[in-house]
Order: C-alpha cells, then sequence, then structure tokens
C-alpha cells in the first residue's frame, strides 16, 4: 500500500511543474502551428466598439485574460469595455464577428455572453480537477467537431477550468482512465 501511495505521489508531483509562464507571447497549437489571427482580432476588441460572434455559425472566441480565459460563443457580445483587459484572442472554428445594429441587440448579445460564463462557471465549481477538464472537453466536442478541439492549445482550457496545463494534458491522454488512476 505504501509503493502505491508512493507512487501516485510522484506521479502527481511530475505534473505541478509548468516552467513556460509566458504561453500568451507564443500561443502553440496542438498541431505545431503558431496562432497569429488572433493579433488582427485582438486590435478589433481593443478599438472600443463592441461586436457579437456570428450566431448562425458554430464559431467563438477564447480570450486570455491576465489569470484566466474567457469562451465567447455564438450570439455573445465582445470587445468594448467588457474585452479591454484581453490580452490574447483565440479564434475557434470559421470565425465571423458582426457589429451590433441596436441597443436591443447589444443587451441580447451581452445575455449571451453571460449564459457561457455561467456554463464555464459551473463547471469549474467541480472541486476535483480531471473532472472539470473531462467537463470542459466533453462541452467543446459536443459543439465543435472533434479534430478542431484536439488542436486547441493545452493551456485554453487550462484557463477556462482553473487547471495546470499539464492535467488537460494527461485528461486528453487518458479520458475518463484519470478518475481511476488519480484520487485527487
Amino acid at each position: 500500500m505504501d509503493s502505491e501511495q508512493h507512487r501516485r505521489y510522484q506521479t502527481s508531483m511530475v505534473s505541478t511543474y509548468y516552467p513556460e509562464t509566458s504561453f500568451l507571447d507564443s500561443l502553440v497549437m496542438q498541431d505545431g502551428t503558431e496562432q497569429s489571427q488572433g493579433s488582427d482580432i485582438l486590435t478589433r476588441l481593443h478599438s472600443g466598439e463592441v461586436f457579437i460572434v456570428n450566431s448562425r455559425r458554430r464559431n467563438g472566441l477564447i480570450l486570455f485574460k491576465r489569470y484566466h480565459a474567457e469562451f465567447a460563443g455564438p450570439g455573445a457580445a465582445v470587445g468594448g469595455d467588457y474585452d479591454c483587459d484581453c490580452q490574447r484572442a483565440l479564434p475557434i472554428g470559421n470565425l465571423s464577428l458582426l457589429t451590433l445594429e441596436s441597443n436591443e441587440e447589444r443587451q441580447k448579445a451581452y445575455k449571451i455572453r453571460r449564459q457561457w460564463i455561467r456554463l464555464i462557471k459551473q463547471i469549474t465549481e467541480n472541486p476535483v480537477p480531471g473532472q472539470r477538464v473531462q467537463k470542459i472537453l466533453d462541452q467543446f466536442e459536443q459543439y465543435f467537431p472533434p479534430e478542431i478541439v484536439a488542436l486547441l492549445p493545452d493551456v485554453a482550457f487550462a484557463l477556462l477550468v482553473g487547471v495546470l496545463p499539464q492535467t488537460v494534458g494527461i485528461v486528453r491522454r487518458l479520458g475518463n482512465e484519470v478518475d481511476s488512476r488519480f484520487n485527487y
């Protein structure tokens, strides 16, 4: 039994070290390509104008803030004062940002943005990190094709649900076996 516990602690200690802290300087996708379109989107977000993520497409944005990330899916408002602290933007799918025509559209878009934030909040309320990662991966795979989700970097999911990027990597490799292998 002692050797079993010792092995478990060794494994979890390996997964807690994350040397790369300036990930926002070079966000690299799982396929090895560097994400570059985000800088154009970031310029638009910092312009002060409010946009809406096209609700007629399966697209969205992961918005990297200083200590966390937020997901803005179809119908959500982005930009304006709400995202002035955004440091990086990662488009998902064939991103289409539209301008808002009326105050009613703006209010509706902000409500939808809140709904996306609440969805992520519900996932982060789970105290088990591996389960949070599995749930966010499941949610993204329900909405986006699995090949698109597979290309998204571990750090994006980590910042969405408050775990280390290594935890995302472990869950991606082991899938649902994580809970049986690690007792968090």
